[in-house]
């Protein structure tokens, strides 16, 4: 039979770093063993559970801007998960549109007075 362990919401916070380059987000999940820990990251989320005994941390957030997931850095110190991932350009994406020259006819007609 499976282990039953009450889900719990790990304490967190949020930040972008002192130059704005990073998103910061710091999990309180003590007690969890590093190598349980589950950790996904998408551009606009990051994910998290974690056994640690008789409980189970879970958390989503949803992000506000996105971020470069496959860059980045997780470290775990006495109970504490933090997590760098550089913001993502919000021009990385865009594509540059051609712009032709020449004379526009125009697509209505004058009225005649």
């Amino acid at each position: 039979m499976p282990e039953v362990r009450m889900k719990v919401a790990p304490d967190t916070v949020a930040y972008a770093d002192g130059e704005n380059h990073k998103l910061v987000v710091e999990f309180a999940i003590p007690g969890a063993p590093a190598d349980t820990i589950d950790l996904k990251i998408l551009e606009d989320s990051v994910h998290l559970t974690a056994p640690a005994r008789d409980i189970e941390y879970v958390s989503a957030l949803a992000l506000a801007w996105q971020v470069k997931p496959h860059k980045a850095e997780a470290t775990y110190e006495h109970g504490l998960l933090r997590i760098e991932v550089p913001f993502k350009d919000p021009m990385e994406d865009a594509v540059k549109v051609a712009i032709k020259t020449g004379v526009v006819e125009p697509k209505t007609k004058r009225l005649k007075t």
